[in-house]
């Protein structure tokens, strides 16, 4: 198994970590181009959307736009 050196620590990191961090590096491009880190106020499906967008990293440039629509607790009044 290949293994690459990372210059600053001197730590071994495996193939599937790059792999990992480019893919959440790239979603979170795909979250950036559409806006959504500008967005005032962050609500619940505003930030699983976000989430969501940068979970699925290169999907989004194939024609994933993924949307999550939910609604958080209200707190009781007592």
């Amino acid at each position: 198994m290949a293994r690459f050196v990372l210059l600053a620590g001197g730590g071994n990191v495996s193939k599937g970590t790059i792999i990992l961090f480019l893919w959440l590096i790239i979603g979170a491009a795909a979250s950036g181009q559409r806006g959504y880190f500008s967005a005032p106020n962050l609500g619940c499906t505003q930030g699983a959307t976000m989430a969501l967008t940068i979970v699925a990293g290169p999907l989004n440039y194939v024609g994933l736009d993924p949307k999550i629509s939910c609604t958080a607790p209200k707190p009781s009044g007592a």
